[in-house]
């Protein structure tokens, strides 16, 4: 027979410390299940045929996420914007932004990285095409900096996040959407920027975290049996 007497302060605190850890367990599956989705989406969209610039302008932004995009029009060169990012060596680059001009309608191009060293317009003359270019990219609509990015320095026209809506007002140009075009690999004249630049992988380890908060779980109830056990308040024996 099962004798049981419970500790009631400590019962009531060990059942909510179980529901919220539960709870955190479940919520990482419910963000694995919507990460899985993102990943089949991104891919889906990314193998899909280009699309024209009316069509994603027409498209649901859900839908244009990640889609690829095929423009021809001309790069505004004289207003080039730059956000710095490290590399995964840990140097650092910077992608060079150009507002874009398609049949009278401006878009911002993330046309690659380049090096520190290259920032300067004159040092990649080659690689700045003058007239009519034709490109395909990724149409991205970007989240917005977080608290703790650094401020711009908007005299050098340096970002520390692809922040569009910003850029854009600081270069003085409207944008058809505000949406970033991320310029596909095709090689620029001189190498650089360097494009394809497109990040698709993406982190998850969403069950990894959802298995250590169901573990937590199983832990607080090994605890508390087995103090109830020392304590002689959970035993059995004949009644």
């Amino acid at each position: 027979m099962l004798r049981l007497r419970p500790y009631p302060g400590l019962t009531i605190a060990s059942l909510i410390a179980f529901a919220i850890l539960c709870a955190l367990g479940f919520w990482q599956l419910d963000r694995l299940e919507w990460k899985l989705g993102l990943i089949e989406t991104v891919n889906r969209n990314l193998a899909a045929p280009p699309l024209t610039l009316d069509e994603a302008l027409r498209s649901p932004p859900d839908a244009v996420q990640y889609r690829r995009v095929r423009l021809t029009g001309r790069f505004d060169h004289a207003k080039e914007a730059y956000v710095f990012v490290s590399s995964s060596g840990g140097e650092g680059l910077y992608h060079v932004l150009t507002p874009f001009i398609t049949d009278g309608r401006v878009l911002l191009v993330d046309r690659g990285a380049v090096p520190e060293t290259r920032l300067d317009p004159a040092t990649r003359a080659q690689g700045n095409v003058a007239g009519a270019v034709a490109l395909t990219g990724v149409w991205r609509l970007l989240e917005p900096p977080g608290m703790f990015t650094p401020a711009p320095d908007p005299p050098r026209r340096i970002w520390y996040a692809r922040d569009v809506p910003a850029i854009a007002a600081a270069l003085g140009v409207r944008l058809a959407a505000p949406v970033l075009i991320e310029a596909d690999a095709t090689p620029n004249p001189g190498g650089l920027p360097l494009g394809g630049q497109t990040v698709v992988s993406f982190r998850n380890q969403h069950l990894g975290y959802a298995i250590t908060w169901f573990g937590f779980a199983a832990c607080l109830v090994g605890v508390w049996l087995a103090y109830h056990i020392s304590k002689g308040r959970l035993a059995w024996g004949r009644g």
